[in-house]
């Protein structure tokens, strides 16, 4: 079987292969003039660089015809848009639909098609299935918007795969028990976290100017982009207490974060992944499980959702976690059991 049919080329676009931790593109005999003169081009180490490069050399825009010709437009002019964290995921995507879609033309695709993707794909991962069926209807919008096609083939015809939301909840004796093991700035994380619902990222992306004498002004990295609405977190006791904690475990070097490593450097990098938090995170998570009673494991989210279920309203929940919809409060974030008196 030939080399560019193997198992790290699925999913690619025709010509495609990964070889030497790259992606090349094998020029078809007589266009090697387009393309530096060169039998095989190396288009980039990641995805991302790879589709920018091959669709700068091709006329994508005027002669998308098939899904596979919208999806690669949809990665070049549309995935770089999005939040860092998402492309990489987008782009995983778009190599699966491409693989099992792309031959068809922009038109031909139906619901049914949609439906049986999702059917045979939600065997293995729901979730990642409903959200590849998120980037492909997102693709027929912009196709829209193109002009490619008057006719969305899952917008408002496609149901999405039920997947039921988490239901742990942290009881306060579990976290008195965590609290017990937490190093200094472990423990102000935590206290901080489940006093503001902040998202991870938006606590490490915490900085000394972001703390001031109103309170703390956080900028929603999730809601920046569409919103630009700026939070300000108003001071209590704990809060500040808090605080004061997680300044007095910065290193000696003086880091503008409020939580930073040993070197002074923030745990979150720009694409907004926290690889040293994670690991720090999941070497506290065996701790606690191996040396307090707490016996099953939380994470962060579940903080968050500890957060909004403690909270005296669903209507504060949602203003502490930043929602625009106060049914993503409700239905995966607020997970106490709702208390109901009885009529007498």
């Amino acid at each position: 079987m030939s080399s560019f049919r193997c198992r790290q080329n699925q999913g690619l676009p025709a010509r495609w292969r990964h070889k030497h931790g790259a992606y090349f593109y094998r020029v078809p005999r007589g266009q090697e003039s387009k393309w530096n003169g060169r039998t095989e081009f190396r288009l980039g180490k990641t995805l991302t660089e790879a589709y920018r490069v091959w669709s700068q050399r091709l006329d994508l825009h005027s002669q998308a015809r098939t899904v596979a010709d919208l999806l690669e437009r949809y990665a070049h002019e549309v995935v770089p848009t999005k939040a860092p964290m998402s492309r990489p995921d987008n782009l995983r995507a778009i190599r699966r639909l491409s693989a099992v879609f792309g031959n068809l033309a922009i038109t031909a695709l139906r619901p049914t098609n949609a439906y049986q993707y999702l059917d045979k794909r939600g065997r293995e991962a729901r979730t990642a299935a409903n959200r590849e069926i998120e980037v492909l209807s997102h693709a027929y919008t912009k196709a829209i918007e193109w002009g490619l096609t008057d006719f969305h083939p899952i917008r408002g015809k496609v149901r999405k795969l039920s997947t039921p939301p988490r239901t742990r909840y942290i009881e306060d004796w579990e976290l008195v028990e965590a609290l017990k093991i937490a190093s200094p700035m472990l423990t102000a994380y935590l206290h901080i976290k489940l006093l503001t619902g902040l998202r991870r990222g938006d606590l490490l992306r915490l900085t000394r100017r972001d703390i001031r004498d109103d309170g703390i002004h956080v900028m929603p990295h999730k809601t920046a982009l569409t919103t630009g609405r700026r939070v300000i977190i108003e001071w209590t006791n704990e809060l500040r207490s808090a605080v004061d904690l997680a300044r007095s475990t910065r290193t000696k070097i003086g880091s503008v974060w409020l939580f930073s490593t040993r070197k002074g450097q923030p745990y979150i990098r720009e694409d907004g992944s926290a690889r040293a938090w994670n690991s720090l995170w999941q070497r506290y998570m065996a701790r606690v499980l191996r040396e307090t009673k707490v016996t099953e494991r939380f994470t962060e989210h579940d903080l968050r959702a500890k957060c909004a279920s403690d909270a005296s309203s669903l209507e504060r929940a949602q203003q502490l976690l930043t929602h625009a919809d106060r049914d993503t409060t409700r239905r995966i974030y607020r997970r106490k059991p709702e208390r109901v008196k009885p009529l007498r």
